[in-house]
């Protein structure tokens, strides 16, 4: 089973998704705006991903420059900002097994 946390809304991860559908995979799509993440699985998603939270961030977001931008954050309160404000995550995050990757550029997923 592979799971993508997905947004619609955002092209890349539409693409990343019509790439997974064309392998056929059996597919497990959360759409973490909707189904927000709690502090422990994204921490898991991070360690798998093998990266730092700050990482994560997508820091051209508005909420980001307006109230996180120049501070400085521990990795804690960094998950605790991106669950409190998931539209921060990049995406997509596709999981397979035990291997994670931010499907940026969308191809990356082909290898999985």
């Amino acid at each position: 089973m592979t799971t993508i946390y997905h947004n619609p809304r955002c092209s890349k991860s539409r693409q990343c998704l019509a790439i997974l559908e064309e392998k056929n995979e059996d597919l497990n799509i959360i759409k973490y705006l909707d189904t927000p993440l709690s502090e422990e699985k994204l921490s898991k998603i991070i360690d798998l991903l093998g990266i730092k939270p700050i990482d994560l961030v997508r820091k051209n977001e508005a909420i980001w420059k307006q109230e996180f931008k120049g501070k400085t954050l521990t990795d804690n309160q960094l998950i605790r900002i991106m669950c409190e404000h998931p539209k921060l995550i990049e995406r997509p995050i596709v999981i397979k097994d035990t291997r994670a990757i931010i499907g940026r550029p969308p191809e990356k997923v082909v290898d999985m």
